[in-house]
């Protein structure tokens, strides 16, 4: 069961709330609709609700709410908006990626597709699937973890009618298995085909809580549309017939002035009368007509005349009835006690039962705080499927390894260039090598897709800055990074190989320093790139902090003044053995002395102090956003 009492949204500018004192309840077993009109503030409430927004008022689940839930993405599925997947990532990709963020099993996607009728389209990308496939995927995102409770915002927008049923039907045989379905619409005679409790809203407060049965009886009737070029003058004719034969019929004068919409009579009944007069008619049909929220008192003008119409009701026993003059306010034509009990009469059962009033009614609702997304439960399988889920990494990985194979080749030419430089593919112009541009490009799209395309934070406006998923971002994008630069020293040699023969590629007598130097490059460009997109939200951000190692860093470097050396670093290894807990071998001292050499490098202490500022504005923003939350 869900229960929200007393949802109130903060106020922005001195506007009144979006939400004003929300109380209804949704019980399991069936499906409830949150009916109101576009601007009433249906999707305002399931923000509340899920504690998107900040507001007051609780909404419990299952007697607890959203934020003391263990696992809320097995206990409530949401669907807001569109699915917020990459383009280019496959429907069967999205859902595994969504199922290692919810920590459930993998197998777990394809039972949701078959469940949605997408088993034949997994390997479809998601930026090709039309509007009735993707409302299957958003619903299929919801049910990944089997929720108990399903929550969504107009899923059937933009459908045609046998997807809307569809849709509909899926939520019904949710419910039928004990859940709990809200939906909003706007459409009243959607919210009384599929929903078995209908909770009506508008501007933002409650205007009723009714069974489906009681709500079609009293907010939708039968009506007679006619269109005619003397719409007035039929209009006249049909009342004054009603008012002879005594029958009680209501005509409502449409905004358009040519259209009429006859409560209380038939199509044969005024086609007759249209046609005994010579009144032409170009429209005459059976509809089930909309009669408002009713809001206020019954005569408010609106007698199921709508805005902008003019409300004529005859009661055939008195002769005598209520007009509205289509501005809202009432004219008295009469004494007519008939017609005024009738209207009051469904006044008080449009308005359904009065809401039980929020417990605490003297003090104020409980604040509720809009609460930071949460990461993946598993985040390293989730890294992992999110990288290699898009083709973009593997045309990276193709792009950097032919670009090197290509400048190896090039500066072997003039056998000018030291054979490490050959190897990596590092001219002296460029800044940098194009691996370690690739390696920064790859690690800035860690952090930069995330907030393009917010699967972890869907409507919170941020994606989760938890520890788990920093280091699995790190622990991946160093592997891909180590992984790249080996591949890069193979390609390039074996480039040079069949170019220029055998002779040219040798080992190097510092082959360790230099595997260290070139390893501790590529990983460092590829964690600068993720920690500044992560800083500033923008992939562009983490290429720029990269390329600000060699373009700003390095001669910052090289023009602080080097001063005579007092003291000398001998013996460190040996005061280092002394210090550490675990005694390592011997011939780890020439790993130990050349990570220390690549360090003291420009390049490599440019590196570590970027590196060291990054992780420090990190950790800023990251504890800056908790403290605001």
């Amino acid at each position: 069961m869900l229960q929200a009492i007393g949802l109130t949204s903060a106020r922005h500018r001195g506007l009144p709330p979006a939400v004003d004192d929300l109380t209804f309840e949704a019980g399991s077993g069936s499906v409830t609709a949150l009916l109101g009109p576009p601007g009433s503030g249906k999707t305002s409430a399931l923000r509340l609700m899920l504690e998107l927004e900040p507001g007051r008022g609780v909404t419990y689940f299952r007697g607890r709410p959203l934020h003391r839930v263990a696992h809320p993405a097995r206990e409530v599925g949401v669907l807001i908006g569109d699915v917020p997947g990459h383009p280019a990532r496959t429907v069967r990709g999205q859902l595994r990626m969504l199922c290692a963020a919810a920590g459930v099993p993998a197998s777990r996607a394809d039972d949701v597709l078959d469940a949605v009728g997408l088993v034949g389209l997994g390997d479809q990308r998601i930026g090709t699937l039309s509007r009735g496939m993707d409302r299957r995927l958003a619903l299929a995102s919801a049910l990944l973890a089997d929720p108990h409770t399903l929550i969504l915002d107009e899923p059937a927008e933009g459908l045609g009618a046998r997807e809307a049923e569809w849709v509909h039907g899926m939520l019904r045989s949710h419910a039928d298995r004990g859940g709990t379905v809200l939906f909003t619409t706007q459409d009243p005679k959607e919210a009384a085909r599929s929903a078995g409790h209908v909770v009506t809203i508008d501007a933002g407060r409650l205007v009723a809580d009714q069974e489906a049965a009681e709500f079609s009886r009293t907010r939708l009737r039968p009506r007679v549309a006619v269109r005619s070029p003397h719409a007035a003058r039929l209009a006249a004719i049909v009342s004054r017939e009603a008012r002879a034969a005594r029958r009680s019929v209501e005509v409502v004068t449409e905004a358009s002035s040519s259209r009429l919409s006859v409560y209380g009579s038939s199509c044969a009944e005024i086609g007759d009368t249209a046609f005994r007069h010579g009144l032409p008619v170009h429209q005459l049909a059976d509809e089930v007509g909309d009669t408002g929220p009713a809001s206020g008192p019954p005569d408010n003008g609106r007698l199921g005349g709508g805005p902008g119409g003019n409300a004529l009701r005859v009661d055939g026993a008195r002769g005598e009835g209520l007009r509205g003059d289509g501005s809202g306010a009432a004219v008295d034509a009469g004494p007519a006690p008939e017609a005024v009990a009738l209207a009051t009469s469904a006044g008080r059962s449009a308005d359904g039962p009065e809401p039980a009033a929020a417990p605490g009614r003297a003090q104020l609702p409980p604040r509720i705080r809009r609460r930071p997304a949460r990461g993946p439960l598993r985040p390293l399988r989730y890294e992992l499927r999110r990288l290699f889920g898009v083709r973009t990494t593997t045309l990276i990985v193709a792009v950097t390894l032919v670009a090197s194979a290509v400048v190896s080749v090039v500066l072997a030419r003039n056998g000018r260039a030291p054979l490490p430089h050959v190897l990596v593919a590092w001219p002296s112009l460029l800044p940098l090598p194009p691996a370690a541009l690739g390696a920064g490009l790859l690690g800035a799209l860690s952090f930069g897709d995330e907030f393009r395309y917010p699967a972890l934070a869907a409507g919170r406006g941020g994606v989760p800055r938890r520890l788990g998923l920093l280091l699995a971002k790190l622990a991946v994008s160093a592997g891909v990074a180590l992984s790249l630069a080996l591949l890069v020293v193979l390609v390039s040699g074996e480039s040079l190989r069949l170019v220029y023969g055998e002779d040219l590629v040798q080992v190097p007598s510092n082959a360790i320093p230099l595997a260290l130097s070139w390893s501790g490059l590529m990983v460092g460009c590829a964690w600068a790139g993720l920690l500044a997109a992560g800083i500033f939200r923008v992939t562009a951000a983490g290429v720029a902090a990269v390329l600000a190692v060699p373009v700003l860093m390095v001669p910052l470097i090289e023009a602080v003044p080097k001063a005579p050396t007092a003291r000398s670093t001998s013996g460190l290894l040996g005061r280092l053995r002394e210090l550490a807990w675990l005694q390592w071998p011997h011939e780890a001292d020439r790993w130990v002395l050349g990570l220390v050499k690549v360090v003291a490098h420009p390049v490599g202490t440019a590196l570590t102090l970027s590196l060291s500022v990054l992780v420090c504005a990190y950790l800023f923003t990251s504890l800056r956003g908790r403290v605001r939350w």
